[in-house]
């Protein structure tokens, strides 16, 4: 009987004993339950709110600055002209009408008008075709508003050939003689602005 009495006692003091060695506060969670967090199973936890979710993804716009503008270019167009024609037609008016678009002559730049001719036909001859086809051009351009002081008339004649007027046998080499037929049409930069009055003014002179 004493036997038992011993081991009912130590039976009855084991739990005992196991809580006073257990830190105060903390609680006795079995291995499953300290597994499995206290949000298992909502399936709305594993999602952030709608406000913080707008603001990771919103992001203040950058600041660059104003940007520079392109530099300006020259504008050249070239006009083709018929055989024995004096005015360009449409596409070659529409060459010339896209030039009051170019960023040069916005600026103000000067327009310079050069007339070609083949090579058939008198040195004479053909420098009056080239005068006559850059002067069409350049009454075109007047009646569209570009002031006469801003435009320069040079004929040519044949004298600025861009492609062969003749085939190595003697032959006229009739697509040459079309390109050759033209008006080369460019604006040029604006002038620089004059420059202005010094501004270090000159001491007065000591007697």
């Amino acid at each position: 009987m004493k036997g038992f009495s011993a081991l009912s006692a130590a039976l009855t003091a084991a739990p005992l004993f196991l809580a006073a060695c257990q830190p105060a506060g903390e609680t006795n969670y079995t291995a499953t339950e300290a597994a499995v967090p206290d949000d298992a199973g909502d399936p709305s936890a594993s999602e952030a709110p709608d406000d913080i979710v707008k603001k990771s993804i919103i992001r203040a716009e950058v600041d660059t600055g104003p940007t520079e503008a392109p530099p300006i270019e020259p504008t050249q167009v070239t006009v083709p002209f018929s055989a024995k024609g004096n005015q360009p037609d449409d596409g070659g008016m529409a060459l010339v009408d896209g030039l009051l678009k170019a960023p040069a002559y916005l600026a103000g730049g000067p327009v310079t008008i050069w007339g070609h001719s083949d090579s058939k036909g008198s040195d004479a001859e053909n420098l009056a075709a080239s005068r006559r086809r850059a002067e069409a051009v350049r009454d075109h351009l007047e009646s569209k508003g570009v002031p006469p002081d801003r435009m320069t008339v040079v004929a040519l004649g044949e004298a600025r050939p861009i492609a062969p007027n003749r085939k190595l046998d003697g032959t006229d080499d009739l697509e040459g003689r079309a390109k050759n037929r033209r008006v080369d049409v460019r604006v040029d930069l604006p002038p620089p602005p004059p420059a202005g009055p010094s501004s270090q003014s000159s001491a007065p002179a000591k007697p």
